[in-house]
């Protein structure tokens, strides 16, 4: 006679599920910081330090982690650059960086790109402006969809849905906290074609963004203008405005929109 010892499949399943879940939470630390240590990713995100170490030393050796021995700490490693810029080029990077770029040369203002990542918005890629006081938004970056202008138009043109609870955070006295201030803004972005974000998420820091296509016709991403408030005054909406869903047009037909 023989003893089954084995785990049960449906505790397997869970035990895979878990160290996938957790792999995936220490890769996303790595969008806050450039170098972790196991101590400081297991204070993150609440795992004891074994397993963090665990984790990090089986991603470093599949080439997501690299390791730095003289420090202890871990980056994002080559596999991960590589991986990160197929997606881009599959998404059409190569083909959108001119459009973004001749944003920003007209406007004289930085320009994001940005996707919807759950409640935040996720940066895919920045055109920095030129001038000294700008407002800068990298490649990685995540915001709060319901302070930022990105975040606002992908809701307005897209899913409405969060699923954080009310009150929403609040980062400054113009931040929108309950979902039906959030649902009467929305309808203003849909009636005007463009989302604005007056200082809701950083004191000095106006923004305006509109909805770029798929071929689908779905929302696939969104482009703004981040501009410091001095240099975005209301003399300067309509052109802004003109400015970004225009370019936005030409984004969607990119990517194959009608």
């Amino acid at each position: 006679m023989t003893t089954d010892t084995s785990e049960p499949t449906a505790a397997r399943s869970r035990t895979g599920t878990q160290s996938v879940d957790r792999a995936i939470a220490i890769l996303r630390c790595f969008e806050q910081a450039p170098t972790l240590t196991p101590t400081q990713a297991a204070h993150r995100l609440d795992l004891t330090v074994s397993t963090a170490h665990r984790l990090m030393r089986a991603l470093s050796e599949t080439g997501l982690l690299g390791r730095d021995p003289a420090t202890e700490s871990y980056h994002l490693g080559v596999t991960t650059a590589v991986l990160g810029r197929v997606a881009l080029e599959r998404l059409g990077a190569t083909a959108m960086r001119p459009a973004l770029e001749a944003l920003r040369d007209a406007t004289g203002e930085s320009v994001t790109l940005g996707v919807r990542s759950g409640d935040e918005v996720a940066i895919l890629m920045q055109s920095p402006s030129p001038q000294p006081l700008r407002y800068d938004q990298h490649p990685g970056a995540r915001n709060p969809a319901h302070v930022c202008s990105m975040g606002k138009a992908l809701l307005a043109f897209g899913d409405p849905s969060l699923s954080r609870p009310e009150p929403y955070p609040r980062y400054t006295d113009a931040t929108i906290t309950t979902r039906a201030g959030l649902d009467a803004e929305l309808a203003r972005v849909r009636e005007r074609g463009y989302a604005l974000a007056d200082q809701e998420r950083v004191a000095g820091v106006r923004a305006i963004a509109a909805p770029v296509r798929d071929a689908s016709g779905g929302v696939f991403a969104a482009v703004a203008l981040q501009v410091p408030s001095v240099r975005f005054g209301d003399d300067r909406l309509a052109e802004l405005a003109v400015a970004v869903t225009e370019a936005a047009a030409r984004l969607s037909a990119l990517l194959g929109a009608d």
